[in-house]
Order: C-alpha cells, then sequence, then structure tokens
C-alpha cells in the first residue's frame, strides 16, 4: 500500500495545506492538540473534495441517463444474438461507441477521488511513523499524534501492536473497538448505498452489463473496504465513512427528485408529482416541469408510470402541456355514476329484453318504454283509444269478424269466396259455429 500512496505523492502537499488550514479555524474554537480539531479538519477536507465533484456527478448522472435510453436497442440486440454472447458482447460495445455512452461512468466519482484518498493515507502514515511531510512540520505532527478520536489515536490502525499504540498514548482495546465500529459502519453505507440504487433507481425491465456490473460492485466494495479498512488509519477511516455518507446523502436526494424512467423510484415519485399537480393545478419548480415536458415529448414511448401520470392529469381536467406546465383541459373530466364507477361520455345503450316463446306465439308483444306491453296490431291499439264520434250499439253487439264472412257468403249471386272459405285446408274440418246449430 505504501507503494501505491506513494505514487500519489505529488498531492500530498495540497492535501496537507488544505488540513493544515482548516486545523488553524478548528483548533482555535476546539484546542489544538484535540481530536475534533483534526478529526473535523479530516470531514471538512472531504465536503469540499465532494463539492468539487459535483460537476463530475451531474455528469455521471447525465451518462446513466443515456444508458436508459439505450435499453429498448440493447433488449433488441439481447433478443437478436441470445445464443451467440460473443457477438451480442460486440454489437454492445458497437451501440456504445456509436451513442458516445460509457457503461463505466458510474466508477468516475471514486476513481477521482482516489488520488485525494491515497494522498491523506500517505500524510496520515507518516505522521504515524513521526515523519514531516508537505506543509506538516514537527510541530504539527506532535499535535496530530496527541489528537484522539473517541480514545483512539488519529494515526492508529487495527492491526497495531500494543506497543505500537502505547507509544501513542492510548489502549490497543479502545483502538480496535473503534476501528472496527468505523469499518462497519463505512461498509454498511457503502452496501447501502449500491442497494438503493440497484433496487429503486433502475429499469429492471432490461438486464445490461451496466446492471451486472452495479450488482457486483454492491457486495464487493463492502468486502474491500471491510478487508482494507483493516489496515487504514484511524483519520482515513474518519475519511473514507465522511464520503460514504456524503455518497449515500447524495444519492438518496437523486433518486427522490430526479428518478430513473421506468424505475420503482420514478412511480413513487410521479404519484406525489400527480397529488400536488391535482391539488394546486401546476408544477412548483423547474425541476418538475422538466421531468414534465420530457414525458410528453415522449409520445406513445411512455412508460406505465408516465402513462399513469398522464392519464390522472385527464382525468382531474388537466392536460400536460410540451413545456412542462399543467393547464386545464378542454376535455371535460371523466364522470361518475352513483355507484362510483367512472364514465364516459353518453350512457351505454339498452338491450331490448328477450321475448320469450309463448311471447313470440301470441303475437308479437313487445314491451314498451314503460314496461307495459305494446300489441303489433295498430287496428287493435286504436280501437282501445277512444272516440269522439256516436257509437250506435255497444262492443258486445258487433257481429264478428268470422260471422260477417258468413253472411257474405250465403248471399245469392255472390260469385266471391269469404277468407274464412278460401283459407281452409282440406282435411280436419273447423268445428260449425253454434248458431248453426
Amino acid at each position: 500500500m505504501d507503494t501505491i500512496a506513494s505514487l500519489f505523492s505529488f498531492i500530498t502537499t495540497p492535501v496537507s495545506w488544505v488540513i493544515v488550514q482548516f486545523h488553524t479555524v478548528y483548533g482555535a474554537i476546539f484546542g489544538d492538540d484535540t481530536g475534533w480539531a483534526w478529526g473535523l479538519s479530516i470531514v471538512s477536507l472531504v465536503i469540499l473534495i465532494r463539492i468539487c465533484l459535483i460537476p463530475l456527478f451531474v455528469k455521471q448522472i447525465k451518462a446513466t441517463r443515456a444508458m436508459q435510453t439505450l435499453q429498448p436497442e440493447m433488449k433488441k440486440i439481447q433478443e437478436r444474438y441470445k445464443n451467440d454472447k460473443q457477438r451480442q458482447s460486440e454489437e454492445m460495445m458497437k451501440l456504445y461507441k456509436e451513442t458516445g455512452t460509457n457503461p463505466l461512468s458510474s466508477c468516475l466519482p471514486i476513481l477521482a477521488q482516489s488520488p485525494f484518498f491515497f494522498a491523506l493515507y500517505h500524510v496520515l502514515n507518516s505522521i504515524a511513523n513521526n515523519d514531516t511531510i508537505g506543509v506538516i512540520n514537527q510541530s504539527l505532527l506532535e499535535s496530530a499524534q496527541k489528537a484522539h478520536i473517541f480514545g483512539a489515536p488519529l494515526a492508529a490502525k487495527f492491526t497495531d501492536s500494543s506497543a505500537d499504540v502505547a507509544a501513542l498514548d492510548a489502549s490497543l482495546t479502545t483502538v480496535r473497538i473503534v476501528t472496527a465500529v468505523m469499518i462497519v459502519l463505512m461498509s454498511a453505507s457503502q452496501f447501502y448505498t449500491q442497494r438503493q440504487l440497484m433496487t429503486k433507481n433502475v429499469d429492471t425491465t432490461v438486464k445490461t452489463p451496466f446492471m451486472q456490473q452495479q450488482k457486483m460492485l454492491m457486495y464487493i466494495f463492502p468486502v474491500m473496504f471491510a478487508v482494507f479498512g483493516i489496515n487504514f488509519p484511524v483519520g482515513v477511516l474518519v475519511y473514507w465513512l465522511t464520503t460514504n455518507v456524503w455518497t449515500m446523502g447524495q444519492q438518496m436526494y437523486v433518486i427522490h427528485n430526479n428518478p430513473t424512467p421506468g424505475s420503482k423510484a420514478q412511480a413513487s415519485y410521479l404519484e406525489r408529482l400527480l397529488k400536488h399537480v391535482t391539488h394546486h393545478g401546476k408544477t412548483r419548480n423547474r425541476s418538475e416541469r422538466a421531468i414534465v415536458k420530457a414525458i410528453v415529448a415522449k409520445g406513445r414511448d411512455r412508460n406505465e408510470f408516465e402513462r399513469k401520470f398522464i392519464n390522472g392529469l385527464s382525468k382531474a381536467g388537466l392536460a400536460a402541456q410540451a413545456d412542462g406546465t399543467v393547464s386545464t383541459s378542454d376535455v371535460p373530466a371523466v364522470a361518475t355514476a352513483e355507484d362510483g364507477t367512472p364514465t364516459t361520455g353518453a350512457p351505454k345503450r339498452q338491450q331490448p329484453k328477450r321475448q320469450s316463446k309463448a311471447q313470440r306465439q301470441s303475437g308479437g308483444a313487445k314491451p314498451a318504454g314503460d314496461g307495459e306491453p305494446k300489441t303489433s296490431s295498430t287496428s287493435l291499439s286504436k280501437s282501445d283509444e277512444p272516440s269522439d264520434e256516436p257509437s250506435a250499439e255497444p262492443e258486445d253487439a258487433k257481429p264478428t269478424a268470422a260471422a260477417n264472412a258468413k253472411k257474405t257468403a250465403s248471399k245469392p249471386g255472390s260469385g266471391t269466396r269469404s277468407k274464412a272459405q278460401s283459407g281452409q285446408r282440406k282435411g280436419q274440418q273447423r268445428p260449425k259455429s253454434p248458431s248453426k246449430k
């Protein structure tokens, strides 16, 4: 490790200078030889480095989004060359080259801060070996050796012997307890950061080498920190624990406010955004307008969560605009029936009731609109209505149609046949009328 750290010796002077400047500030508050002064100096160094790396982190997010846009193309390549893994990998690399994306972009922040990490390790290791380095002179070296963080010296390590720890005026048991707790916290924070990235902020509909890489890092990094952490000085453990906590908080902020499309985090975010927009009728800030604008621009390529968001706005009588704003929709909102079910447009057309066999044989009586049967004969329906003309005799005295037909047929000189006679068939005869008896 000393050989690797010496390769970054060119940056030890700037790192030591930054630590000394922060120690001057905190030493005036807590004392020059206290662990608070030196510990907070290391924490401030981490914060300063991570603030400088924010543009790189933004670039990492953009590269991740670019990888997400390639998911459909990756899926096509996987389906086309599912039996040829080598050709599949070649086509993936070709796609990355054509689009200018890099699946290893998630490692850029770690790679960028690695020189600072090794430089800080080299500085603290020199303090433990009683060697001056950079701008840290002999007086600052003695002050740093006296500093204790929770009873553990700044330059002590888990693997130090009892004699080495006693030379730093500390207890071996205290050093090992403090370093073990810090190693566990460091590994747990790293594992949680990678896990929330994999479970909440990744579109799992398509399996890509990028996802496999993230899954591998989720288990490899915590193990690496646990193995190599026992050789880290307490000051380096403070540095790495602080940067892990910063990364975890930064990742949680991004997942909560700018999730990856198609992920579980996007589903939760769009549900919260839909509740706010339907309540206030507008988007809150520029980031929300940017997300709504991106959803509108996708058109038919929206995923399930984005379509649900657009449909929710439509049901509330709102419409997302191309610039990311939300306005009142001209389309009427979906009405709600008495039973609570949504109805759209005109009421459903009622199907006619099916007639029974007896109804069809009895003359085709059809139910009217009010539920009462209506006869199909127009003449009979008219006879039921009251007439203004006076009637000469009651209905009971009127001759029936069959009797009138028989009278017409019995008249002499009549050459026409009645309908009753023409309609008779050979064979079984109709019974004679009682009047002829």
